[in-house]
C-alpha cells in the first residue's frame, strides 16, 4: 500500500507565499519526526509523496488534526511563534502521515489542493 502524507493549510489567513511554504514545511517535519523510522523509510523509498490541501479556517484545521489523532494517524498541528505575519499562538497548518494513502484518504479525500 502507497504512503503519503497530507499538509493542511489555513485559507483565512491569507498568508505570504514564503511563510505559507514555511509553515507547510514546518508541519511535514514535525510529523516525519514523530513517525515510525521504518514508516519513514518506506515513504522515502516510494518518492515521499506530500499533498497540500485547503482548510477554511482555524476551527476545520483543528477537527481534521484531532481526527487523525483518533485514528492513530501520525499528525503535527504548528503554532506559529507570531514574529512575522500572525500572531503568536496562531495555528497555521497541521500534517498529516506518512501514512498508507487509503486512510490518509478517508480522512481528507474530500478537501480541495493549494
Amino acid at each position: 500500500m502507497p504512503l503519503k502524507q497530507v499538509i493542511l493549510v489555513r485559507q483565512d489567513l491569507k498568508l505570504p507565499k514564503g511563510k505559507l511554504a514555511a509553515q507547510a514545511a514546518h508541519a511535514s517535519v514535525e510529523a516525519v519526526l514523530k513517525s515510525d523510522p521504518k514508516d519513514v523509510k518506506a515513504w522515502r523509498n516510494e518518492g515521499m509523496a506530500k499533498i497540500v490541501l485547503k482548510v477554511k479556517d482555524e476551527k476545520e484545521l483543528v477537527a481534521y488534526f484531532q481526527n487523525a489523532k483518533e485514528k492513530s494517524l501520525v499528525s503535527s498541528l504548528i503554532t506559529d511563534a507570531g514574529r512575522t505575519v500572525v500572531a503568536p499562538g496562531t495555528k497555521t497548518c497541521a500534517a498529516v502521515g506518512p501514512a498508507e494513502e487509503e486512510a490518509i484518504d478517508a480522512l481528507t479525500g474530500t478537501l480541495s489542493l493549494l
